[in-house]
């Protein structure tokens, strides 16, 4: 059964079409029941029978009646549950409820109450075909066909010459770093406001991570302040695509070449996401990827490095593997890593990797549609938008400024949360962490983290449920409840 107040549901057969998508668009669930003047169930009619008449050349004028469907099932107030339940499974996706007399006393849906989460895995291609295939025969490990085809796949789908998997994204960080020759003493810029990760990675080698402020326009690494502070210790740059938005790689690269340092690109939330029409993970001289279970692709755990260096590509491939010697089985020259992926993994790879550019597409309609609610807010700072960049929204982004709105981010999570709505916050700038404390402020990473939210946008969410999360955040930014 449902709370939904049923004049939000119901209409009577004398309205016009206009009147019943009024309705629907109030109720967000796309049906409307329709009664007679004595009250009794008479019809049904959904956004699809109204978008169907249109097209034959009925007119918002016109009678409900000439759109509804006379055929419809309900049920009685005694029907047994089995049998709501398999015809919900059956067809129908909301079923009236009627007392006696035929009148709707409320009605039953196919919709589970729970919580709707801000990301999950689309797993709807040959991820399971795959994986039965390992285990039928035996190869489940780090050695199988699915590790190097998901190696060269990923490589022709970026446009780059090498790709190596890796555990996780943070091992394939580490291994860029350890490759390019970084060590204790040196210094690598990183973006204050990410994961830890990226600082993490830095830090397993002995050199130490240099924080810089965000842009407002990206999210990402401010150049500008970048470029402030350089020293003669330091070594790389680290740019993160936060969030799935591309940082200014131009002006990064041109830093980055006056002054001798490597550029490893962080690009473990934006697969597919573009700078001036090329993929992130090919401008710099390494770029890394994390494939966990919330990613815009996934293997579970894992992660990928990319380069068009040979020389890099042949450091990282030896070190991913214990740094064993080539030549000589079991011989080790220096301290490696297992930083390999398994077969399994690989597997489910090459199956999200076949469906990659469907999911984009799908991430990039999310954005659009959580855009027509959003965008003429005036008081709301939306995902980055720029014409020098593609992005792939791994997760769609609200600035909630308690100034110009009048309550915190916070509030509007706990409010979303009570709703069933999942929603996390921005990451906190590392620097203001325990393990890397220090006395100052950057400005924009700490207002972002502030406020900043990031709400539900995986691939595969309905547009009833960006419509339902939109409204309540609409009505929250209106009405304060």
């Amino acid at each position: 059964m449902n709370n939904i107040n049923l004049r939000d549901i119901i209409i009577k057969r004398g309205s016009s079409i206009h009147d019943a998508m009024a309705l629907i668009d109030k109720n967000a669930k796309g049906t409307l029941f329709v009664v007679g003047d004595d009250e009794r169930l008479c019809g049904v009619v959904t956004d699809g029978d109204i978008r169907r008449g249109l097209i034959k050349g009925v007119t918002l004028k016109d009678k409900l009646t000439t759109v509804m469907n006379s055929s419809f099932v309900a049920l009685k107030e005694s029907v047994a549950f089995e049998d709501i339940a398999d015809q919900l499974k059956a067809k129908y996706k909301y079923i009236p409820i009627l007392d006696g007399n035929g009148r709707i006393v409320d009605y039953y849906s196919f919709i589970f109450n729970v919580r709707i989460p801000v990301a999950k895995p689309s797993l709807s291609g040959n991820e399971a075909k795959y994986l039965m295939e390992c285990i039928a025969t035996n190869w489940i490990s780090s050695q199988g066909k699915f590790v190097e085809k998901f190696e060269s796949q990923f490589a022709e789908y970026l446009g780059v010459r090498y790709a190596l998997s890796t555990c996780n994204g943070t091992a394939a960080l580490h291994l860029a770093l350890e490759a390019l020759g970084i060590k204790e003493g040196d210094e690598v810029l990183v973006p204050a406001l990410t994961f830890i990760a990226t600082a993490n990675a830095v830090t397993y080698t002995g050199a130490k991570p240099i924080f810089c402020d965000s842009e407002l326009d990206t999210f990402n690494i401010n150049p500008r302040d970048l470029e402030k502070r350089l020293t003669e210790r330091t070594k790389a740059i680290i740019p993160v695509h936060l969030y799935g938005q591309p940082a200014k790689m131009d002006e990064i690269m041109e830093i980055a070449k006056r002054n001798d340092l490597y550029v490893i690109e962080d690009a473990a939330e934006a697969h597919g996401a573009e700078y001036k029409g090329n993929k992130v993970g090919t401008l710099g001289d390494v770029g890394i990827f994390s494939f966990y279970g919330n990613k815009i692709i996934t293997t579970g755990e894992g992660g990928m490095l990319t380069t068009n260096n040979p020389k890099t590509y042949e450091s990282v491939k030896k070190l991913r593997d214990h740094a064993m010697d080539e030549n000589k089985k079991y011989w080790h020259n220096r301290v490696g890593f297992n930083y390999r992926m398994t077969n399994l993994q690989a597997a489910v790879g090459c199956a999200q990797l076949e469906r990659i550019d469907d999911i984009i597409k799908n991430k990039m309609e999310i954005m659009k549609r959580y855009d027509k609610y959003f965008k003429e807010i005036e008081t709301l700072g939306l995902s980055p938008r720029n014409e020098f960049s593609k992005n792939v929204c791994w997760m769609y982004s609200l600035i909630i400024d308690e100034k110009k709105n009048g309550f915190t981010r916070d509030s509007l999570m706990d409010h979303l949360l009570e709703k069933n709505i999942e929603c996390r916050h921005f990451f906190y700038p590392i620097n203001e962490m325990p393990p890397y404390y220090d006395s100052q402020i950057l400005p924009n990473a700490h207002y972002l983290s502030n406020s900043g939210m990031n709400i539900p946008s995986y691939a595969t969410i309905t547009k009833e449920e960006i419509t339902n999360i939109s409204k309540i955040i609409l009505k929250f930014i209106n009405q304060g409840i």
